[in-house]
């Protein structure tokens, strides 16, 4: 068995050299530089055909040999999606991946960079990193220096571009996975010796938060999970990525509150002309599923949170708040709200957008 195994491991080596070298290989290469039979190399390409260790790239015809290609053993990308919302000149880059660990490699990289970033934090697989338009100078490297760094930001036309300037292992997410990522529409790469930077094309996309609160009765509903499914209705909607979905925790000492008085808040980033089709499903969406009559809405736009805004999250959950004091704060500060007294709570939702989850669930903690 030990030497099979080397065998074919000598076999499939080389046939991911050639490819690698001349992009495709035949069975009469191998053949000859094995120094086995050519039906002994046929056998072998048959079976690792079989093991979808290598594929047909074009079948024989005449004396045209087949030709075959290696594949690699290596994911295609880990780079999950990749997309960016943008305020003026304030821009938030996502990026989801799927390894915790190469997230949490990114975040710790890119924050010690600095770079053109001033914000850099990771909520699981996802990367939330904030920064302005404009580019600095950045060196990466071996360490003590960063392995990457985000150097420049610009906007050209609908598109946000990133500069990423790299070295080592993220100089391979940056040339071969990150341009299969779900929202990028081109990287384009150059190297310098052991150094590549590469720009990587999103669209400019609109950040949406979400607050609801009072969708649920006693003994009848949640709104936790309203809020989420909403969050899932609207991600399948063409130009919409899905971001978060938060619970805040609002003043305990109110008398009508169902449960522990908790809200909820969603976030997604949407191309602009889709926004007025978002807001009125989502709360077509809110009103038709909550199971209490009192339910409500908020919808905020943007990156920015207008001046006084947090004062009125960090008010709700100490002190009790009316329905024309919450309406009042919402014309003052373009919020769009509908629906009953869940707008107070609503509200409050979007006013806490940004915070930390141990402060959005611990009233205790001031803001």
């Amino acid at each position: 068995m030990t030497g099979v195994l080397e065998k074919r491991n000598k076999i499939l080596s080389l046939m991911r050299r050639i490819t690698l070298d001349e992009g495709s290989f035949t069975v009469g290469q191998i053949a000859r530089r094995i120094g086995i039979p050519r039906t002994t190399a046929q056998d072998w390409t048959n079976r690792l055909v079989q093991e979808e260790c290598i594929l047909l790239d074009a079948p024989g015809r005449g004396r045209e040999p087949a030709r075959y290609v290696a594949r690699t053993a290596l994911p295609r990308t880990l780079c999950k999606r990749i997309f960016t919302t943008c305020d003026e000149d304030l821009v938030e880059i996502y990026h989801e991946c799927m390894s915790a660990g190469c997230a949490a490699f990114c975040r710790h990289h890119h924050g010690r960079a600095g770079g053109a970033l001033s914000t850099v934090r990771r909520d699981g697989t996802l990367l939330r990193e904030r920064g302005r338009f404009g580019a600095v100078a950045a060196d990466v490297g071996l360490s003590p220096l960063p392995a990457v760094s985000v150097v420049a930001i610009r906007r050209e036309g609908d598109h946000i571009v990133q500069t990423i300037r790299s070295f080592g292992g993220p100089s391979y997410s940056l040339t071969e996975m990150m341009s299969r990522a779900r929202g990028v529409l081109a990287v384009h790469t150059r190297r310098n010796g052991n150094i590549v930077e590469g720009d990587v094309y999103t669209k400019a996309l609109r950040l949406v938060a979400i607050g609801i609160d009072d969708t649920d009765s006693e003994g009848s509903g949640a709104t936790f999970a309203l809020a989420y499914a909403l969050l899932q209705l609207l991600g399948r909607m063409d130009g919409v990525m899905p971001i978060a979905h938060h619970v805040a925790m609002l003043s305990p000492g109110i008398d009508e509150k169902t449960a522990g008085n908790s809200c909820s808040l969603i976030e997604f980033a949407a191309d602009e002309e889709q926004l007025p089709v978002i807001i009125d499903r989502a709360v077509s969406f809110v009103a038709g599923e909550s199971s209490s009559p009192h339910w409500g809405i908020a919808v905020k736009i943007g990156l920015s949170r207008p001046e006084g805004l947090l004062a009125y999250g960090a008010k709700a959950r100490t002190e009790r708040i009316s329905l024309d004091e919450a309406q009042g704060y919402a014309a003052e500060m373009g919020i769009r709200i509908a629906g009953g007294r869940g707008v107070i709570g609503a509200l409050a939702a979007v006013s806490l957008h940004g915070c930390g989850d141990e402060v959005l669930l611990n009233p205790g903690i001031g803001i």
